[in-house]
C-alpha cells in the first residue's frame, strides 16, 4: 500500500486551519507537502516484515553472545503521533551456530521503529522476531527512549527516559544469565 500523500496534505491544511493559521501563508504553503513526504518517510516500516531483515542468516562456529549496542531509533508514539526516540540493544546467544549480519540487527531496529509504535511493543518485536528467525538460545533487548509527548506536553518533562526490556530463551529463564547479559546491555 501507497501513502496517500493528497488526504495528508489535506488534513494537514485542515489542523493549520482549526489552530488558526492561515496555510496560505508563505511559510506554510508547502507544509502539506512537506508533511506528507515525512510521514511516508517515517512510517515506512508499516508495510515490511520485519523478519525480512534477518534473512541474512550464516552458519558460523559461534556459540557465545552476540551484542549490537547504541542502535540509534526514532518512532512516532501511536497516542499522540509525536516523535520518540533512543538507542536499542540487542543481544542473542547463537544456537547451532546461526548468526546474523550486524548490520541486519540494526535494519530490524529500523523496520520496527517506523510506524506509529509503543516502546513496549519496539522491544518485545525485536526480541520475538530475533528469537523466531535466529533460533538463538536466548535473547536479551534493551531499549532507553525520550518521548517528546511527555518532555513537550503533558507532564512537561525533557530529559526523562523509558526504559523496556525483552528477554527470550536462556535471558526469560535464568535470572544469573539475564542479569549478567542485562549489565553487558547497560554498560
Amino acid at each position: 500500500m501507497e501513502v496517500d500523500h493528497s488526504k495528508i496534505r489535506e488534513a494537514v491544511r485542515m489542523i493549520l486551519e482549526a489552530v488558526g493559521e492561515d496555510p496560505e501563508r508563505e511559510g506554510l504553503q508547502d507544509t502539506p507537502a512537506r508533511v506528507a513526504r515525512m510521514y511516508e518517510e517515517v512510517f515506512a516500516g508499516l508495510h515490511k516484515d520485519p523478519s525480512e531483515q534477518l534473512n541474512a542468516i550464516f552458519n558460523e562456529d559461534h556459540d557465545e553472545l552476540v551484542i549490537v549496542r547504541d542502535i540509534p531509533f526514532y518512532s512516532m508514539c501511536e497516542h499522540h503521533l509525536i516523535p520518540f526516540f533512543g538507542y536499542a540493544h540487542v543481544a542473542y546467544l547463537p544456537n547451532n551456530g546461526k548468526v546474523t549480519g550486524l548490520s541486519k540487527l540494526a535494519r530490524l531496529v529500523e523496520t520496527v521503529a517506523r510506524r506509529p509504535q509503543l516502546q513496549e511493543r519496539i522491544t518485545s518485536t525485536i526480541a520475538d522476531t530475533v528469537a523466531e528467525k535466529l533460533q538463538a538460545s536466548g535473547v536479551a533487548v534493551l531499549v532507553e527512549a525520550e518521548h517528546l509527548c511527555m518532555a513537550m506536553r503533558g507532564v512537561n518533562k525533557p530529559g526523562s527516559k523509558t526504559v523496556t526490556t525483552a528477554f527470550r530463551g536462556l535471558y526469560r529463564e535464568d535470572k544469573e544469565a539475564r542479569s549478567e547479559v542485562l549489565s553487558l546491555l547497560r554498560n
